[in-house]
């Protein structure tokens, strides 16, 4: 492709919606372009890196035994009730554009497609000689982000490939499991990327098990927390660890005292003279159900450590039936207005104890006798929960539910009674590692661009999608699912590789591999080698731009390092000498080439780069 017939602007300054270099980087090098708040053009180069990505995508799928596809995607509100998430994503989450036809029937714009998916399973899939199946899409996804950034990191528009395979057991299922893991580690080394596969949270998808892959970069949004053996690594969402030891308590017998001016953890351990490990810390949620019960609920934990509020929703999600809900509309520590709400009397904020008493909260409003209406939908008694770091806690500090005093020498079973226990804290860098506790966690921060997940019979149990075995019996499809972000990959590749002059693109995923500049083209001998290199190269087999614009050569050289094609090749002062200079994009660099030997250096320095 010659520039000077190509739609190829750049930029000299950042944008100012930029936040990130990846996304400054994009836009100024004319890869893409704002169109609305979340949403981007495409433009030539970056459609040409997403097709490179697409096809490597596709070819590994295609190699594990998928089945390509492409489904719908204005998606029926009812295939949604049926799984249960159309709350929960247009309310809970709500991350889901809904809409009501000129029919007054409810859709949605796809955010994901396991809904439809299962639909046609259930409608196609009669025996287990069908078995084993695994469909997938490259297919444009859409998500109403509350607040897109990053370009198409976090955009409302994006490109994805899902997959979805349907098993006979569990046993075959972790099979299709394997294989799409070994894809996707193939696919991420394939377009020359840093990355890292680790356990996470399965969120609004579900299932028994996932993992995440994350593109190494800094500007990553997840925390990645690993040991340096390679025998663990996880989401900071998802992550288990062993906390810090517990220091021998200070104090023998139980007694209140007071501490004024000491609602902090830390103003609390000075004034006590005691560790953080020491303490009881109790912390209030606010917790909503799609049915719209407004559940206090009162955490328990060590001094030292932090709540993960994922593994909390969670917990709260299991509990949904015993509130009347099924899914979690809202999780905050609610704020002194929101806690008028459904208090009665003001909480002693900084000394609260795990026994905090039920009375404060406001009771129900009665029924209308006659107007139909509903009570209030308030939950009469807190939800108390304990973390697992206070179980073996002795003699330890806590709240006394009256300010400016606390307890000393507590234990549980005998001053306080032991909430339920669940793992609620979050694990941090530097914690001991569960499986060899010589480890200590690092930390790293990555960029998700592919997650699998094991569903089980989630989606079939709730939609009917069973088959008949062996035996004659029907029984549920057992389901995987398996995303990779097409455009938050081609994004993560300059993310995690450019530098001061601009992108440096990865050979295997690079919108060209090579590009013949021509510093002035006024001259006929430059142009001519020019012209003869181009045609060449593309002849070769080696995606060649042709910079044949009336620019000056600096221009064109600035304009070649921002947009990181792998190899320049300049028909400049060396060419009296049957030579070019040849500069290597990775490196920057350089060296003289006779010109008969260009093209085939470029094609083994090509293949070296993509093995």
């Amino acid at each position: 492709m010659r520039l000077s017939q190509m739609l190829f602007v750049t930029l000299r300054e950042d944008p100012t919606d930029a936040e990130i270099p990846s996304h400054k980087l994009l836009v100024r090098a004319g890869y893409i372009r704002r169109i609305g708040s979340g949403i981007y053009a495409y433009l030539p180069l970056m459609w040409r890196v997403l097709q490179k990505v697409s096809q490597i995508v596709r070819e590994e799928m295609n190699a594990a035994g998928a089945q390509e596809c492409l489904l719908p995607q204005m998606q029926p509100a009812e295939l949604w009730r049926e799984s249960g998430r159309w709350d929960t994503y247009t309310k809970a989450e709500g991350i889901m554009f809904a809409l009501i036809d000129r029919q007054q029937r409810e859709v949605g714009l796809g955010p994901t497609h396991e809904e439809v998916i299962t639909a046609i399973a259930r409608d196609m899939v009669r025996s287990y000689r069908q078995l084993p199946l695994n469909l997938y899409q490259i297919q444009t996804k859409f998500r109403d982000e509350i607040r897109p950034r990053f370009g198409l990191m976090r955009g409302r528009e994006f490109i994805m490939k899902d997959a979805y395979s349907f098993d006979a057991d569990e046993a075959g299922m972790k099979v299709s499991y394997q294989k799409m893991n070994q894809a996707y580690h193939n696919i991420l080394r394939r377009s020359g990327l840093e990355f890292r596969a680790v356990d996470a949270d399965s969120g609004a998808i579900g299932g028994s098990g996932s993992q995440e892959f994350m593109v190494l970069a800094e500007a990553g949004e997840d925390e990645i927390l690993y040991t340096d053996d390679g025998q663990y690594a996880a989401n900071v969402e998802k992550a288990t660890s062993l906390p810090p030891d517990v220091e021998p308590s200070p104090f023998a017998s139980y007694e209140k005292r007071e501490t004024p001016g000491t609602e902090t953890i830390a103003k609390v351990c000075d004034f006590l003279k005691c560790s953080p490990t020491n303490l009881v810390k109790n912390v209030l949620y606010q917790a909503v159900y799609d049915n719209g019960m407004v559940v206090p609920v009162l955490i328990s934990i060590r001094g030292d450590q932090d709540v993960n509020e994922v593994k909390l929703q969670n917990e709260l999600v299991k509990l949904a039936s015993q509130y009347g809900g099924k899914a979690v509309i809202g999780l905050t520590v609610p704020d002194a207005e929101t806690q008028q709400k459904w208090l009665s009397k003001p909480l002693p904020l900084g000394y609260i104890a795990p026994d905090l008493a039920n009375s404060y909260l406001k009771p129900p409003a009665p029924k209308p006798l006659d107007t139909g209406g509903s009570p209030n939908l308030q939950a009469v008694k807190f939800l108390r929960l304990a973390d697992r770091t206070v179980v073996d806690l002795k003699n330890f500090v806590t709240g006394s539910n009256e300010s400016g005093f606390h307890v000393v020498g507590a234990n549980w079973g005998k001053e306080f009674e032991l909430p339920q226990v669940v793992d609620l804290r979050k694990a941090k860098a530097d914690d001991r590692a569960l499986h060899d506790p010589t480890q200590t966690l690092k930390t790293a921060r990555g960029i998700e661009i592919g997650h699998i997940f094991q569903l089980g019979t989630k989606y079939s149990t709730a939609m009917g999608a069973t088959y008949t075995n062996e035996q004659g019996e029907e029984v549920p499809l057992v389901m995987g699912c398996y995303g990779v972000g097409v455009s938050r990959l081609a994004q993560a590749a300059v993310e995690q590789s450019y530098d001061k002059d601009g992108i440096i693109f990865p050979v295997a995923i690079a919108p060209y591999h090579a590009i013949v500049v021509i510093p002035n083209v006024a001259d006929s001998n430059q142009v001519a080698a020019a012209e003869k290199l181009y045609n060449e190269l593309n002849q070769a087999g080696i995606e060649t731009l042709l910079d044949d614009r009336n620019e000056r050569a600096g221009v064109k050289f600035k304009d070649a390092d921002l947009i990181g094609i792998p190899y320049r090749i300049v028909t400049g002062k060396s060419l009296k000498d049957g030579k070019v200079e040849v500069v290597k994009r990775a490196d920057k660099a350089v060296q003289e080439m006779a010109i008969d030997k260009v093209v085939s250096t470029l094609k083994q320095w090509i293949e070296d780069a993509t093995k």
